[in-house]
């Protein structure tokens, strides 16, 4: 594991309770960074507060809610005495469905989850980044957001909406000193999201996800310190020359 001297520097999670994001939260913090966990499962980020230990504090917020998302944001910086430096939108939830399958309460919620809660935080966030001329964003999109998938309307359309949001505060924000990129992870294991999906898939009568990593070149499927591995990467001087990017990791199963 690459070792990244974080020590100082004020991180935001988003979706932390679990998955994806507590991993990444558990890299970051063994680096050295102070963390900010936000969820709304408040015991599951109260569990890994508690595992991280004295260097992050835990706050229950809905993404999809603008004005607790500012209100949270507030109390972050009020604990802090700063602002933070790094910023992860993992935060996100996944629905199988054609389009006729879709109904549009369950499309609304999607989107307000994925996209406007990656807007809510980036907005919320983006003008202490923009001051302090310095800041890092990583939002969480998907392959998913690169290929349209069958039965997949709004997760796709919410992924590809994450991946054009983050070109463009790339190109808004460069000249400030803030870098966006996004990470594209395939068929993870151990998340939250991906139990739900094979519980849906079932349903369907689809095949779950372990019966499908033959299909993966690197023959399994990926695991969340694989992608935490990549965000610790994005947020380093070793990408400083990087922005606007939506980086796989899939496993090779895509490569565009």
């Amino acid at each position: 594991m690459t070792t990244y001297d974080y020590q100082g520097r004020r991180a935001i999670v988003t979706g932390a309770a679990n998955g994806i994001g507590k991993a990444v939260a558990l890299r970051l913090a063994q680096q050295g960074c102070s963390l900010a966990l936000w969820d709304i499962d408040a015991g599951g980020i109260e569990a890994t507060r508690q595992q991280i230990g004295a260097n992050a504090q835990a706050f229950e917020v809905d993404v999809a809610d603008a004005a607790a998302v500012r209100a949270v944001f507030e109390a972050t910086v009020s604990a802090w005495g700063a602002g933070p430096e790094i910023l992860v939108n993992n935060a996100g939830i996944g629905q199988l469905g054609a389009l006729l399958d879709t109904e549009p309460d369950v499309f609304d919620y999607t989107m307000s989850v994925n996209v406007g809660g990656t807007y809510n935080c980036c907005r919320a966030v983006m003008p202490h980044m923009v001051e302090q001329g310095d800041g890092n964003i990583v939002n969480m999109a998907s392959w998913f957001g690169k290929s349209g998938r069958p039965k997949s309307l709004a997760y796709c359309a919410s992924k590809f909406a994450i991946i054009g949001m983050t070109q463009s505060m790339a190109l808004d924000y460069a000249g400030s000193g803030v870098r966006v990129n996004a990470v594209c992870p395939g068929t993870i294991a151990n998340t939250r999201m991906r139990e739900q999906a094979d519980t849906q898939a079932a349903a369907m009568g689809l095949a779950p996800s372990a019966e499908r990593q033959h299909l993966i070149p690197l023959g399994r499927l990926g695991e969340p310190e694989d992608v935490a591995g990549i965000v610790a990467f994005l947020i380093s001087v070793d990408a400083n020359y990087m922005t606007g990017q939506a980086i796989n990791v899939t496993g090779g199963l895509w490569m565009n």
